[in-house]
């Protein structure tokens, strides 16, 4: 699969459907992958710090999800046709392992999100086979216990949602001692699918606006939505030096 060198992130051109298809394969490995989706405010983070930019690079796989690191690699002269993110992946996912012997454990959010999650997935697709929840909030003694309880569940997909970077870093932490086959930070796709948190509309979303209908459902992002100019500029200015 190409890639595009995006300030030094080397992010897949996958489209959703091809993340879709790479990661059934993963699950037919018997090795670990890791699948995280960088939007622009990781790889901004991941510029301006090496070790962080190695951890996304050691990935089986990088998505682009989000519009600014779309437009990024169209300025590169290397484009990615679509906005591949970790919802959507997660999404088709699901329905292309649902009614299979797939296992799939769900990872993060606050306390009874994960089950709410759980509940509202099975209503969709009966047949899918979620062997564990548990939510984000642990100490550093839990961690073992926690890879001991996925481990134990026998599954081989994983969806991690703690939010960048700690989901990432936690991934990359345990690689070596996971016994899945997949995992993927997918952000607050939980409290999506818990029906805590709405995503976008699809005009918004097929449009490359959902920064823009985030913005005024949640005012108070404004200061993280700042830092998608200064990409941008960044990309221009930097960007060269890495193809």
């Amino acid at each position: 699969m190409d890639k595009v060198n995006i300030l030094g992130v080397k992010v897949d051109t996958a489209t959703i459907d091809e993340a879709v298809s790479t990661i059934l394969g993963f699950l037919d490995e018997d090795k670990f992958h890791s699948v995280f989706t960088p939007n622009s405010e990781i790889i901004m983070a991941a510029y301006k710090d090496p070790e962080f930019c190695g951890l996304l690079n050691r990935a089986s796989l990088l998505t682009a999800d989000g519009i600014g690191v779309v437009y990024a690699s169209k300025i590169l002269k290397k484009p990615i046709t679509e906005r591949a993110a970790g919802y959507d992946i997660a999404c088709k996912l699901i329905e292309k392992i649902n009614n299979t012997e797939h296992k799939l454990f769900l990872f993060g959010g606050k306390p009874g999100v994960a089950e709410e999650a759980e509940t509202n997935l099975l209503k969709k697709y009966p047949y899918l086979n979620i062997v564990g929840t548990r939510n984000g909030y642990f100490k550093p003694e839990d961690e073992a216990d926690i890879v001991a309880e996925i481990n134990a569940s026998g599954a081989d997909l994983l969806f991690v949602c703690l939010g960048a970077p700690k989901q990432e870093q936690w991934i990359d932490r345990h690689k070596d001692e996971l016994n899945v086959r997949a995992a993927m930070g997918i952000g607050g796709s939980l409290d999506i699918f818990a029906e805590r948190t709405e995503r976008a509309p699809e005009f918004f979303c097929k449009t490359g606006l959902e920064w823009f209908y985030r913005l005024c459902k949640e005012p108070w992002r404004a200061g993280r939505m700042m830092e998608l100019p200064k990409f941008a500029a960044t990309v221009i200015a930097k960007g060269r030096k890495y193809q």
